[in-house]
């Protein structure tokens, strides 16, 4: 297995696909790549429909698949705020690649059996396939997608970012193998010799204690330990220091716990939510999840420091890992708050990536949300940096 990526910001796509397709031809010493994965910043929109064409003429892979960015990430870069096009191409030998293109009216019903699902992906749960996923904002139910494939794919991880560099629909541009597509999702399963591993950074940090959700209704938050879940939030606001007071106006989010059984909650066990609002008068807070009575939350909150830190811990770990050093690459789904937004700089995330895992090829783009795993379920993300290193399943 042997992974490329490079980067070019020429704002001529033709320039910028020629230097692109060389650096990688030189990385995978004249190797036709298997996959090719491609993402293009908003700077080259008026040349969307050319990508397929250029990119097959740079470096010819067997299966192209990519989306519009509002960033992108390639060659353990970060490239914002001017054009960019990004592409990470692998030698898969044993894996095999089986692309798709799938629109919202197409998923089967979650009540369906699985059969209707691998009908629709052609490839078997037995297959133990591992997924790469690129939904357009406007077109797309990706939640539902993932609920499907979390209950009929249960071992397969799913790894992915949301389309960027649009601000309406039709705007997006989905690519697959020679076809340019505006609407739907486009992905990859690979199958065989293949492992993913992923490292889900979400960049918060909790205030206050864990509380029991004693009264819920759909995503409104009423009660927290027996009490008004506003009245809970304003008492905590009162005891935070002045600098998180300040930082609660506009970075505060829900952490939810996913694992029924745990006693004691670490960096890592919630599922972070938007508040969406609040109903002072009857003291219920909105958020951006379903809740379940009797489950466990804490408040948590977001800054580039918090989320400089997170990143660092995970990386850390995951590098301790067994399996880490055999990592041939690596894709990075970030939110396109993250990067020169939150960091004041552009490449922190790569950068930390880079002095835990050395050079393994990066790539990757600025989603408007990104897809990975927290505790065994799959979850559409906001504010996160989602890493998905891939590495053959046999030595």
């Amino acid at each position: 297995m042997r992974w490329a990526s490079a980067v070019s910001d020429d704002p001529s796509l033709d320039r910028a696909a020629a230097d692109v397709g060389a650096r990688l031809r030189a990385q995978l010493r004249g190797a036709t790549p298997d996959l090719a994965l491609v993402f293009v910043g908003m700077h080259h929109a008026a040349a969307y429909d050319r990508v397929p064409e250029r990119l097959a003429t740079a470096c010819a892979p067997t299966v192209l698949v990519g989306c519009s960015a509002g960033g992108v990430i390639g060659g353990g870069r970060e490239v914002e705020q001017r054009p960019g096009l990004s592409v990470t191409a692998a030698v898969l030998p044993g894996v095999e690649v089986a692309a798709f293109h799938l629109g919202s009216a197409q998923l089967p019903a979650l009540a369906d059996d699985g059969a209707a699902w691998e009908r629709l992906l052609a490839v078997p749960a037995a297959a133990q396939p591992q997924f790469i996923l690129l939904p357009e904002p406007f077109s797309f139910d990706a939640e539902r997608l993932l609920a499907g494939l979390d209950r009929w794919y249960p071992t397969s991880q799913k790894i992915g970012g949301v389309a960027s560099g649009a601000r309406e629909a039709g705007r997006n541009a989905l690519f697959l193998h020679n076809e340019v597509h505006r609407t739907g999702l486009v992905g990859v399963a690979l199958s065989g010799n293949v492992e993913v591993d992923t490292v889900v950074a979400q960049g918060c940090r909790p205030i206050g204690v864990p509380m029991f959700v004693t009264r819920a209704q759909g995503n409104l938050l009423w009660e927290l330990d027996g009490r008004p879940a506003v009245e809970v939030l304003r008492e905590l606001y009162a005891r935070l220091p002045r600098a998180d007071q300040d930082l609660a106006r506009h970075s505060l989010f829900l952490g939810i716990v996913m694992s029924d059984t745990q006693e004691e909650y670490r960096h890592g066990d919630f599922l972070i939510r938007n508040l969406m609002g609040m109903d002072p008068e009857r003291g219920i807070l909105a958020v951006g999840a379903l809740l379940r009575e009797n489950s466990v939350v804490q408040f948590h909150l977001r800054d580039a420091a918090t989320s400089a830190a997170d990143i660092e811990q995970l990386l850390t770990a995951y590098a301790a890992r067994p399996g880490a050093t055999r990592a041939a690459g690596a894709l990075l789904f970030s939110c396109l708050g993250r990067g020169i937004h939150l960091y004041g700089r552009a490449d922190h995330d790569t950068d930390v990536f880079r002095d835990h895992l050395g050079e393994v090829p990066l790539g990757g783009f600025f989603c408007n949300g990104e897809i990975g795993p927290v505790h065994g379920a799959t979850f559409l993300h906001g504010y996160t940096s989602a890493f998905g290193l891939f590495r053959p399943r046999r030595a």
